[in-house]
């Protein structure tokens, strides 16, 4: 999965209710292309370059998986969406909504289209005051100047006048945070890893990822599941308590809450399938031995789909080892983890049927997910 993109981006409105245009915006943008991070004060600006109605200006900070190109796009629609109406060769006008991309992370961009940086970003102080609430220490990547410097220097002799007003940032709905620990747990090929690893990048999380990929018994157990199921789940047992207790035990007082891709009982539910009965017996006792110690996620997170978008997933993703995992094996995984969440009583439990969603490549997806999991 590829890193989001931050880009800041500036919203101006001098038409209709102002403020409702300004939060309208603010939601489309959350909607459309990406988390919002943060958010500036509103401030009362004069028209620049036109006589008109003042403006009411603000700031925001978006992290997207959208392409330069794509979030200018983007931003145009919003704009008519909300009622602008642009004239050809009006000059500057009274607007109900406008929206700039001032910085694309540290890009430098120049088509017929867009330019980013802004190009009249320095001149404008009702960008920059604003743009400095949020992001006073990012430096202009052609300039070689922060934002608090290009202020200083800005030589607009405009006033502007904070306005008593906070614009909501819908990206805070979602209440994550008010857990510690969030497990996300699913079949082979679910979405797991995807969904804790989004969550980590929009929410300022701890991110626990698990190791399987290191395990070198995981390979040999897809060509001989008889000859290396109790090896590969004995190493995935040590591997995960080890991981779970080391990164759940590392205090980071920067991160808002942890989130994982997995939670260690995952290795009791496999063993019962891969395991000969007399394997497993034993197999529990060490688990559970192991397990009594261990943190317990008080968000339990299940993404269920049907085995038919289980295998277009893993298909997908494309790892020789798992292309040949039989439809029985998928189906017995789902009733084993549905069988122990019924069970289940020390922790929160929410189950997501996710068959016909895609999360990765559709944000509407993404956030009915989110909202979902801020109904527990």
């Amino acid at each position: 999965m590829k890193k989001p993109s931050i880009y800041h981006i500036a919203l101006g409105s001098n038409k209709g209710d102002k403020v409702k245009n300004l939060q309208a915006a603010v939601d489309a943008i959350h909607k459309q292309i990406g988390n919002i991070q943060l958010i500036s004060k509103v401030y009362k600006s004069p028209a620049f370059g036109f006589e008109s109605d003042d403006f009411f200006n603000c700031c925001l900070v978006s992290q997207s998986d959208l392409d330069p190109q794509s979030v200018l796009e983007t931003l145009l629609a919003i704009e008519t969406n909300l009622g602008r109406e642009r004239k050809e060769g009006a000059g500057y006008e009274a607007r109900t909504i406008d929206l700039d991309i001032i910085f694309a992370g540290q890009n430098i961009i120049k088509t017929d289209c867009l330019r980013v940086p802004h190009p009249e970003m320095s001149k404008r102080k009702f960008v920059l005051l604003p743009l400095n609430d949020i992001a006073s220490k990012v430096e202009h990547p052609e300039l070689k100047k922060t934002v608090s410097v290009l202020l200083e220097a800005c030589h607009d002799a405009s006033r502007l006048e904070p306005i008593k007003i906070w614009l909501k940032n819908p990206s805070k709905t979602f209440g994550l945070s008010k857990h510690n620990y969030i497990a996300i747990e699913g079949n082979i090929g679910a979405g797991k890893t995807s969904l804790a690893t989004k969550i980590s990048n929009d929410f300022n999380a701890k991110l626990i990822l698990e190791r399987f990929a290191d395990n070198p018994f995981l390979p040999k157990f897809y060509e001989d599941a008889n000859r290396y199921a109790f090896t590969l789940e004995m190493s995935f047992l040590a591997d995960r308590y080890q991981q779970i207790s080391d990164d759940l035990s590392q205090l980071d007082l920067f991160k808002n809450f942890i989130v994982s891709d997995y939670d260690v009982f995952k290795s009791l539910i496999f063993s019962k399938i891969t395991l000969q009965e007399d394997e497993f017996n034993l197999y529990r006792k060490l688990f559970y031995l192991m397990y009594k110690d261990l943190r317990k996620p008080d968000l339990y997170i299940y993404l269920y789909q049907n085995t038919e978008s289980l295998q277009k997933n893993i298909k997908k993703r494309g790892r020789d080892y798992e292309q040949n995992i039989a439809d029985d094996y998928l189906e017995k995984i789902n009733s084993g983890y549905l069988d122990f969440l019924k069970t289940q009583k020390d922790f929160n439990v929410k189950i997501i049927d996710i068959s016909d969603r895609d999360f990765v490549e559709n944000r509407a997806d993404y956030l009915w997910v989110l909202d979902e999991i801020s109904r527990i």
